[in-house]
């Protein structure tokens, strides 16, 4: 659980660093998981013959990336081969519902916990693989800017969780702290802030080790700068809201996670996750589109 003093902080700041929270136990199945599923990745580019080495002896950090060396469109594609929705892993399910972690999330949102379907694993690949290295930089935005409009008015905590340590090398989160107190969405014409949009507060780097946590209001401005290292910055971006709320990806399946009150609403089957996915996957588009663009959510409440 969190203290007073760190509620206080996340309230005032719109963001909170809980530092090693979790355990090797808690993430390594994670890791473990998709070490698999990048095995799987290298055989499928082998027989397709597009590479002529899985890299079966290289680290979990790297592995993809020198297999990205080898084919570009792999490169290319990574964000999207590489994710949740792709991989739907029994050890991720677990982990979205993870003792420890829906501990912080309680502290903030209260006890009776969904977890929302945008949701992500991230491989930031190194910025040397191609001339078009910047896909890998995350620009200045606010999460409130990737749902629907009928999510607007409501509360999403967003939970980010380095699966290896993170700093400015590799590409760290930055974030403008106290932004989220105007309750306004700082729009451009693309994804993102624009450059005049940008608010003057200072930004502030978060390395963080593995093990470590952030907790992000869906309101405050945030990015990473390309990786300048030859390893991958893996890293999760989940997010939980109180039940009964809209995720705004009605379209894909959020689900209980936690329930104080009703502990038979909880989602525990991971197969029952992974075909809603599936079956959601097959009917919708990748991306869902907003038709407007409010500036002024309201009512971005916290529990304190």
């Amino acid at each position: 659980m969190l203290s007073t003093a760190q509620k206080t902080s996340f309230h005032a700041d719109g963001y909170l660093v809980v530092e090693n929270v979790l355990h090797g136990a808690d993430i390594q199945p994670v890791i473990a998981e998709y070490d698999t599923y990048v095995e799987g990745l290298a055989a499928n580019l082998v027989n397709a013959g597009r590479i002529d080495d899985t890299f079966s002896g290289e680290p979990f950090e790297t592995r993809l990336a020198r297999l990205c060396r080898q084919d570009i469109e792999t490169y290319r594609q990574a964000d999207h081969l590489v994710d949740i929705a792709a991989v739907l892993g029994e050890e991720t399910f677990h982990f979205l519902r993870n003792e420890r972690l829906l501990d912080l999330i309680e502290a903030i949102i209260g006890p009776e916990i969904t977890c929302s379907p945008i949701q992500h694993v991230r491989c930031k690949l190194p910025a040397d693989l191609w001339d078009g290295a910047s896909s890998y930089v995350a620009p200045w935005h606010q999460d409130a800017q990737v749902h629907t409009e009928e999510a607007d008015k409501h509360f999403i905590l967003t939970v980010w969780v380095p699966l290896v340590d993170t700093d400015e090398g590799n590409g760290c989160l930055m974030v403008v702290p106290k932004v989220h107190q105007q309750e306004s969405v700082l729009w451009s014409e693309g994804f993102g802030i624009s450059e005049q949009n940008m608010p003057e507060e200072s930004v502030i780097p978060l390395p963080m080790k593995r093990g470590d946590v952030l907790l992000l209001h869906k309101l405050t401005p945030h990015a990473s700068e390309p990786n300048q290292t030859d390893a991958i910055r893996w890293s999760m971006d989940l997010r939980y809201q109180k039940t009964g709320t809209p995720s705004g990806r009605s379209c894909y399946p959020s689900f209980v996670a936690r329930s104080r009150q009703s502990r038979e609403t909880e989602l525990t089957d991971w197969r029952v996750w992974k075909q809603e996915w599936e079956d959601a996957c097959r009917t919708y588009p990748q991306k869902v589109p907003r038709a407007s663009r409010p500036t002024e959510p309201t009512h971005q409440t916290v529990t304190l």
